[in-house]
Protein backbone atom coordinates (compact mmCIF):
# COMPACT_ATOMS: atom_id res chain seq x y z
CA UNK A 1 0.00 0.00 0.00
CA UNK A 2 2.72 2.67 0.37
CA UNK A 3 3.86 2.62 -2.82
CA UNK A 4 0.57 3.04 -4.36
CA UNK A 5 -0.09 5.87 -1.37
CA UNK A 6 3.09 7.46 -2.68
CA UNK A 7 1.97 7.79 -6.07
CA UNK A 8 -1.32 8.99 -5.27
CA UNK A 9 1.00 11.49 -2.91
CA UNK A 10 2.86 12.61 -5.70
CA UNK A 11 -0.48 14.54 -7.11
CA UNK A 12 -0.04 16.59 -4.73
CA UNK A 13 3.65 17.61 -5.60
CA UNK A 14 2.14 17.98 -9.63
CA UNK A 15 -1.20 20.20 -8.64
CA UNK A 16 1.22 22.36 -5.92
CA UNK A 17 3.47 22.93 -9.14
CA UNK A 18 0.75 24.56 -11.10
CA UNK A 19 0.83 27.71 -8.83
CA UNK A 20 3.78 28.56 -10.98
CA UNK A 21 1.76 28.61 -13.74
CA UNK A 22 -0.38 31.78 -15.18
CA UNK A 23 -4.16 31.86 -13.69
CA UNK A 24 -4.73 32.96 -17.52
CA UNK A 25 -2.99 29.26 -18.94
CA UNK A 26 -4.66 27.66 -15.85
CA UNK A 27 -8.13 28.64 -16.93
CA UNK A 28 -8.61 28.26 -20.24
CA UNK A 29 -9.97 24.99 -22.03
CA UNK A 30 -7.06 22.57 -22.47
CA UNK A 31 -8.62 21.93 -26.14
CA UNK A 32 -12.21 22.78 -27.68
CA UNK A 33 -14.96 21.75 -25.54
CA UNK A 34 -12.56 20.26 -22.35
CA UNK A 35 -12.15 21.88 -19.16
CA UNK A 36 -9.03 23.79 -18.00
CA UNK A 37 -6.69 22.90 -15.71
CA UNK A 38 -8.35 24.56 -12.65
CA UNK A 39 -11.46 22.26 -13.53
CA UNK A 40 -9.48 19.67 -13.86
CA UNK A 41 -7.77 20.01 -10.55
CA UNK A 42 -11.65 20.88 -9.27
CA UNK A 43 -12.55 17.58 -10.61
CA UNK A 44 -10.03 15.44 -8.77
CA UNK A 45 -10.49 17.38 -5.88
CA UNK A 46 -14.08 16.79 -6.04
CA UNK A 47 -13.86 13.08 -6.04
CA UNK A 48 -11.26 13.28 -3.34
CA UNK A 49 -13.91 15.26 -1.51
CA UNK A 50 -16.62 12.38 -2.34
CA UNK A 51 -14.82 9.88 -1.68
CA UNK A 52 -13.35 10.96 2.30
CA UNK A 53 -17.05 11.55 2.82
CA UNK A 54 -19.10 8.59 1.66
CA UNK A 55 -16.75 5.77 0.71
CA UNK A 56 -13.34 5.43 3.08
CA UNK A 57 -15.41 6.04 6.29
CA UNK A 58 -17.29 2.76 5.01
CA UNK A 59 -14.10 0.89 4.37
CA UNK A 60 -15.08 -2.43 7.05
CA UNK A 61 -14.67 -5.59 6.50
CA UNK A 62 -17.29 -6.92 4.22
CA UNK A 63 -18.85 -3.97 3.98
CA UNK A 64 -20.64 -2.69 0.63
CA UNK A 65 -19.40 0.65 -0.28
CA UNK A 66 -22.38 2.71 -1.96
CA UNK A 67 -21.85 2.26 -6.04
CA UNK A 68 -19.79 5.16 -7.50
CA UNK A 69 -22.41 8.09 -8.32
CA UNK A 70 -23.29 8.38 -12.19
CA UNK A 71 -19.79 10.20 -13.71
CA UNK A 72 -21.59 12.75 -15.63
CA UNK A 73 -23.80 14.25 -12.91
CA UNK A 74 -21.17 14.07 -10.38
CA UNK A 75 -18.70 16.02 -12.64
CA UNK A 76 -21.28 18.48 -12.86
CA UNK A 77 -21.89 18.89 -9.61
CA UNK A 78 -18.49 19.82 -9.08
CA UNK A 79 -18.29 21.97 -11.59
CA UNK A 80 -21.34 23.97 -10.05
CA UNK A 81 -19.90 23.88 -6.70
CA UNK A 82 -16.24 25.07 -7.24
CA UNK A 83 -17.77 27.98 -9.27
CA UNK A 84 -17.02 30.87 -7.27
CA UNK A 85 -13.51 29.48 -6.22
CA UNK A 86 -10.31 31.07 -7.26
CA UNK A 87 -7.86 28.56 -9.00
CA UNK A 88 -5.35 29.10 -5.88
CA UNK A 89 -8.59 27.73 -3.33
CA UNK A 90 -9.08 24.73 -5.75
CA UNK A 91 -5.31 23.92 -5.52
CA UNK A 92 -5.07 24.43 -1.21
CA UNK A 93 -8.60 22.44 -0.88
CA UNK A 94 -7.10 19.66 -3.42
CA UNK A 95 -3.50 19.57 -1.14
CA UNK A 96 -5.51 19.25 1.92
CA UNK A 97 -8.18 16.67 1.27
CA UNK A 98 -5.51 14.49 -0.88
CA UNK A 99 -3.20 14.62 2.26
CA UNK A 100 -5.93 13.74 4.83
CA UNK A 101 -7.19 10.89 2.57
CA UNK A 102 -4.36 9.74 1.99
CA UNK A 103 -3.17 9.60 5.99
CA UNK A 104 -6.98 7.52 6.34
CA UNK A 105 -6.39 5.35 3.46
CA UNK A 106 -2.57 4.58 5.33
CA UNK A 107 -4.17 3.55 8.37
CA UNK A 108 -6.59 1.33 6.73
CA UNK A 109 -6.00 -2.45 8.09
CA UNK A 110 -4.11 -4.06 4.39
CA UNK A 111 -6.21 -7.26 5.32
CA UNK A 112 -9.86 -5.96 4.80
CA UNK A 113 -11.80 -6.35 1.86
CA UNK A 114 -15.57 -4.64 0.82
CA UNK A 115 -17.34 -4.92 -2.30
CA UNK A 116 -19.01 -1.71 -4.03
CA UNK A 117 -22.29 -0.82 -5.00
CA UNK A 118 -23.28 -4.60 -4.79
CA UNK A 119 -20.40 -5.95 -6.81
CA UNK A 120 -19.22 -9.07 -6.53
CA UNK A 121 -15.09 -7.86 -6.53
CA UNK A 122 -13.73 -7.20 -3.75
CA UNK A 123 -11.82 -4.27 -3.13
CA UNK A 124 -8.47 -3.16 -0.23
CA UNK A 125 -7.98 -0.30 0.60
CA UNK A 126 -4.81 -0.55 -2.26
CA UNK A 127 -7.12 -1.88 -5.25
CA UNK A 128 -9.65 1.27 -4.30
CA UNK A 129 -6.89 3.61 -4.30
CA UNK A 130 -5.24 2.24 -7.42
CA UNK A 131 -9.00 3.27 -9.18
CA UNK A 132 -7.66 6.60 -8.89
CA UNK A 133 -3.84 6.99 -9.06
CA UNK A 134 -4.94 5.77 -12.66
CA UNK A 135 -7.64 8.35 -13.11
CA UNK A 136 -4.68 10.74 -11.74
CA UNK A 137 -2.22 9.74 -14.72
CA UNK A 138 -5.06 10.72 -17.30
CA UNK A 139 -5.73 14.03 -15.78
CA UNK A 140 -2.26 14.76 -15.65
CA UNK A 141 -0.84 13.85 -18.79
CA UNK A 142 -3.75 15.89 -19.95
CA UNK A 143 -2.58 19.41 -17.91
CA UNK A 144 0.92 18.91 -18.97
CA UNK A 145 0.06 18.36 -22.18
CA UNK A 146 -1.59 22.32 -21.72
CA UNK A 147 1.34 23.38 -19.99
CA UNK A 148 3.83 22.04 -22.84
CA UNK A 149 1.78 23.78 -25.83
Amino acid sequence: MNKTLNQYGKTIDEVLKLKETSRTKLCEAISEGKWSIREIVGHLYYWDKFNLEKMVPLMVQDADLPKFPDHDQHNGEAMTFLKDYSVETIINHFVLTRKVLSEILSSIDGDIRFTIGGGKRKFSGESFVKIFVKHDAHHLKQINEKLDS
